[in-house]
């Protein structure tokens, strides 16, 4: 029994349980932008957005330690990681996730570098309307690849 891809399995499903409050909290902010025309709610949804790629890359770290024991390094080491949890490695593991979640994520791994690299009050609210917007489909799109990995952990961790 591998017990250590029986934990990796908990500590997936429970990151999926706060990026699932990430996206619930990035509309309920989006909403209050638009009702209240305020755009300082947008602070708020641009934090979210970046946590939930935060979340994911952290999933995907952990599955890079813990499976494969390699994680990229260098400068474009957080793309590297999305390509190589999209990739099946036939002799350690599964893709993590299809092509269709890794285009969807690249979507927010560039956005996070914006809010990393950039001052709040210069991201377009139309973007970060857009990206809210597709947030839950991108969201369950990652929920349903994480999960069918979760099961192929549990059955490996069970032998």
């Amino acid at each position: 029994m591998k017990t250590s891809y029986l934990a990796l399995a908990g500590r997936i499903r429970q990151t999926l349980l706060d990026l699932e409050r990430v996206v619930v909290r990035a509309k309920f902010l989006l909403d209050l932008a638009q009702s209240k025309n305020d755009d300082a709610y947008l602070d708020g949804v641009a934090l979210n957005l970046h946590s939930f790629y935060g979340g994911v890359e952290r999933i995907f770290e952990d599955i890079a330690r813990s499976v494969e024991q390699a994680i990229p390094t260098g400068p474009e080491w957080h793309r590297d990681l999305l390509l190589q949890m999209a990739d099946e490695n036939t002799a350690v593991r599964p893709a993590v996730i299809t092509l269709e979640t890794r285009r969807c994520l690249d979507e927010y791994r560039g956005f996070r570098h914006l809010v990393r690299n950039l001052y709040t009050f210069n991201l377009r609210p139309t973007r970060l309307r857009e990206l809210t917007e597709e947030l839950p489909g991108c969201f369950q799109t990652v929920r349903a690849d994480l999960d069918h990995f979760i099961t192929w952990l549990e059955a490996i961790g069970a032998d």
